[in-house]
């Protein structure tokens, strides 16, 4: 069964705040299941543009990274995300 992952392009507008967000979403997608394998790091823009930091975070299966995602906990915390950066999140399914 293919992997799921939970894949995020973010601004962040306000880093003091948004520390809170990185600080209480850990636990709780670890918790889910979810194995962070980028967490901001060096990117370069290659074609295109794009948001200037990337996360993509790893769940045993699609389901489990869409179940992660709309996790009530979850979504509390990225209320915080919601207000101090601009986001694209997907959910997207691996290959075999």
């Amino acid at each position: 069964m293919p992997k799921g992952y939970i894949i995020g392009h973010i601004t962040v507008k306000d880093p003091d705040a948004y520390r809170e967000y990185v600080e209480r979403d850990t636990p709780i997608l670890d918790k889910l299941g979810g194995r962070f394998v980028v967490r901001g790091g060096q990117s370069q823009v290659v074609e295109g543009t794009a948001h200037d930091r990337h996360v993509v975070i790893e769940f045993p299966t699609y389901a489990e990274a869409l179940a992660a995602y709309n996790d009530p906990e979850y979504q509390e915390v990225a209320q915080i995300r919601h207000n101090t950066a601009d986001s694209v999140i997907l959910v997207v399914e691996g290959v075999e």
